[in-house]
This record gives structure tokens, C-alpha cells and sequence, in this order.
């Protein structure tokens, strides 16, 4: 049986690294190929057979596969074999609209997408908000299943502890250094409406938190990867950029707060427990222009909604009185979004769709002409 992975268009990461590892580890007799992109050439094992992405030979691929696990939408001109099996595993709990369900979207890009999504045979959800949303922005019939997310598995892991300290070496940050990993998410109009190649505006004022906070504070910053390359020089500054570090999971481990806007980072970061603050300071433009929410932020948030650079420095310097404040609020997010994130979502999966010496096709067959509370 052949694998194709693919994790944002050619990272070493999410929910297919995790399924990935955990049928290696099962040593199951599998050819496993990744398409990869340049930046993360790397990070992949080098045992493993790697293509780069959109290439000629990454189309072959995905057309001889026999399974192809990916956490996004794969926007390659191929055709899927008749018994080859899609596993969609996307890649976050929806705030933000998407899909068809987002305000604007550039001419054709949507109707384009949708070749991709009729190629899917199963989705993976972590909870049954994201579940009624992915039915609804993608108009998908087939079974979506409520797993958690395999990506979120290690937070939970005993391992957690050893991978914290190994990413806090290697980014060279001493243990008592509070490190606060920033991930904001992308913004519509500066993708795709054809802006300066580098024209990410830092909203954080890093000159005021550099004389605040930068003797015992770092900050990680986690650009998304469709702006990963549209940041200004940032040296001399408290400041890590680690855009480009293979997996976003390590991270949150290492961080001991998130601060971010409308990225579902919050609803991964959550499993861990540790502080959530969310610096909304264009919310209104958002939430009515530019891309829109399913829920209201204001009631869900698992922290404060921060408006200006100096609300956002003085909830890092008062972090404990702000999340005894949020308290509640911490528990209820939790309790609504991560109720599935144990630790055991890939064994979930890889009990659905690769039991030992099983074929997922057969796996999913099974599941359609079954019990229908098996999947939603």
C-alpha cells in the first residue's frame, strides 16, 4: 500500500505527521511518500521518500496512491484513482468563515477548491461545532468523524515535558524566560490582493516590549504559512520568528502563554491549559469586512479581547491576575472544543480507517453501509 502525505503544501507536520509516525511506529508494510516544500526540506525523516510539491512528479504521485492524507485542500490538477481513499483530516476548529461560507474570496478560487473537496472521502473533526460547519462551508455528503485531532495527541503525551525542554534548547531560550508565542492568522486582503512582497504589519509594538518585558519575557512568532515570508528584519529584538519550525504542536509546549487574534490556534493551544489572550485590534473590520465569524468571539473567548499594543503588554505583565479572571471562561471553551483531545485521537483514527492488514477503502466502505451514528 502506498501513502501520500501532505501538510500544507509540503510541511513535515499536523494531523498527517501524526498519523504518519504512529503507522511507522506500528511497523506496518507501508510505502509512505510526503510532498515538501523548499523551506522544509529538512525536517523529514531521511528515510522517507519526499517529492516537492506541485512538481510533475508529485501529480504522478497522488494519482498512483492508494491513500492520500492531507490537511488541507490539495490544489493540484489529478485525478484520484476510482480505489484510491481520501483522508481529509483539515486543519482547526473554524471561528473564521470558510469556504463558501467566507464574505469574499478572489473570482474562481472557490469553484476551483471544489475539485479538490469531491475528491475527499472522509473528513476528521474535533468536535461537533466543527463538524456542523464543515458539513455546512464545504457541502460535504460523505461521513465526517469525530475523532480529535491526531496533531493535538502529543500535548497529552507523557512525552510532553522532554519535547518542551528539547525546543527550549534548541531555540536557545534559558528556563526561566517566559515565552509567549504569537500566531496570528492571515488576512484575505493581503494574500490576494496583490500587495508588496513583504508588507506584514507587526501590530505589536516590539520597541515597548522589548523595555517592558524583554529581560524575562521571549516571543515566538508563528506568522501562517500563506505570509511566512512577509516579514521585516527582526534582529536585535526579543523576538524568535519560528514561522518556518516544522510543527506548530512543539511550540505550544515550549510557549507558557498564546497570545493570538482569530486563528484556531486558541482551540489547540486550550488543550494544554495554559493562558490564551487574544489581540483582536482590527476586530470590526474582521468580523463585518473581510472574513466573518460563525460564532460570537466576544461571548466564546477563552481570554481577554485586546484592542491596543499597551492592553496586550499589560495582560503579559499581569498574567496571573488576567487568567484567574478568565477562569470560567477557560473552562467553558475547553469543555465545548476539546472534550476529544485525550491523547488518543490517531489511535481513533488508524482503528477507523487502518486496522492491521486492512484496507482504508474497504475501512470507509464499511462505514457508509453501516451503524450511521458511527460518524455525523
Amino acid at each position: 500500500m502506498r501513502i501520500v502525505y501532505t501538510s500544507f503544501r509540503g510541511l513535515f507536520s499536523d494531523s498527517p505527521r501524526a498519523i504518519y509516525e504512529a503507522l511507522v511506529a506500528r511497523g506496518d508494510h507501508v510505502q509512505h511518500t510526503w510532498l515538501t516544500s523548499a523551506v522544509a526540506e529538512g525536517a523529514f525523516p531521511v528515510d522517507v521518500e519526499t517529492i516537492p510539491f506541485g512538481s510533475p512528479e508529485s501529480t504522478a504521485a497522488l494519482e498512483a496512491a492508494d491513500v492520500v492524507v492531507s490537511n488541507d485542500h490539495v490544489p493540484l490538477d489529478w485525478e484520484k484513482r476510482p480505489d484510491a481513499f481520501y483522508l481529509q483530516t483539515w486543519h482547526g476548529t473554524p471561528l473564521k468563515r470558510i469556504h463558501n461560507d467566507v464574505l469574499w474570496a478572489p473570482e474562481g478560487r472557490l469553484a476551483y477548491l471544489e475539485h479538490d473537496i469531491a475528491r475527499w472521502d472522509v473528513m476528521l473533526s474535533p468536535n461537533a461545532y466543527s463538524t456542523a460547519r464543515f458539513r455546512q462551508a464545504f457541502g460535504f455528503p460523505r461521513p465526517i468523524h469525530e475523532t480529535g485531532y491526531p496533531r493535538n495527541d502529543l500535548l497529552s503525551s507523557p512525552r510532553r515535558n522532554r519535547v518542551r525542554a528539547e525546543v527550549r534548547a534548541q531555540l536557545g531560550i534559558d528556563d526561566g524566560k517566559t515565552v509567549v508565542l504569537y500566531t496570528p492568522t492571515w488576512r484575505d486582503d493581503l494574500v490576494f490582493e496583490g500587495k508588496a512582497e513583504r508588507d506584514f504589519e507587526f501590530p505589536v509594538d516590539l520597541a515597548a516590549f522589548t523595555e517592558r518585558l524583554g529581560e524575562d519575557h521571549v516571543l515566538l512568532l508563528r506568522l501562517h504559512n500563506m505570509v511566512s515570508d512577509r516579514l521585516e528584519s527582526i534582529a536585535g529584538l526579543p523576538v524568535r520568528d519560528v514561522s518556518n519550525h516544522p510543527d506548530i504542536r512543539d511550540l505550544y509546549l515550549a510557549a507558557d502563554l498564546l497570545v493570538t487574534d482569530y486563528s484556531s490556534t486558541m482551540f489547540d493551544f486550550a488543550v494544554t491549559g495554559k493562558p490564551i489572550l487574544l489581540f483582536t485590534y482590527d476586530l470590526a473590520d474582521y468580523r463585518d469586512r473581510l472574513r466573518g465569524f460563525y460564532v460570537d468571539i466576544e461571548e466564546i473567548a477563552p481570554g481577554p479581547l485586546l484592542a491596543t499594543g499597551d492592553e496586550l503588554l499589560d495582560a503579559i505583565a499581569d498574567l496571573d491576575a488576567v487568567s484567574a479572571a478568565h477562569a470560567e471562561r477557560y473552562a467553558r471553551f475547553r469543555e465545548t472544543f476539546t472534550s476529544l483531545e485525550d491523547g488518543h485521537a490517531t489511535d481513533r483514527v488508524l482503528d477507523l480507517f487502518f486496522p492491521p492488514g486492512g484496507s482504508p477503502a474497504g475501512a470507509v466502505a464499511t462505514t457508509r453501509g453501516g451503524d450511521p451514528r458511527a460518524h455525523r
